[in-house]
């Protein structure tokens, strides 16, 4: 098998896994303490955010690690499939560490604010009341 295949292979299988377990996650808050707030959605990409810091210093990329098969499968694959909030997360903590602090706040910022802009957008779109 193609190396690039296999790496396209391990992305998918880490995408699939990771879908699975933010519905398991998202239900089992949902029943737990209703929907009244998306606590489900809040614990995933929380803990997300937490596996991709740990995953960044186990494989070292902030020191300059490559990325491997393990990488792209457990980061871009299952955290990607499970949020993406800890891609955001991740990144912005690489900016601020390196000293571009401004960098790292200004992602912050415009993500959620463009993102809840967009969402009410793509809202107003389907015709739905906001």
């Amino acid at each position: 098998m193609n190396a690039s295949v296999g790496l396209v292979l391990m992305v998918a299988a880490g995408g699939a896994l990771g879908g699975m377990a933010r519905l398991a996650v998202s239900n089992l808050f949902a029943r737990r303490w209703g929907t009244a707030f998306p606590w489900g959605t809040l614990a995933v990409n929380l803990s997300g955010a937490l596996l991709a810091g740990a995953a960044a210093g186990w494989f070292g990329l902030a020191r300059g690690g490559e990325v491997t098969g393990g990488w792209l499968f457990l980061v871009v694959g299952l955290l990607g499939g499970y949020t993406t909030v800890s891609s955001l997360s991740l990144q912005s903590l690489v900016l601020w560490q390196s000293g571009r602090r401004r960098a790292a706040v200004g992602n912050v910022a415009v993500t959620l604010t463009a993102g809840l802009a967009l969402a009410a957008l793509g809202w107003w779109l389907t015709g739905r009341p906001t």
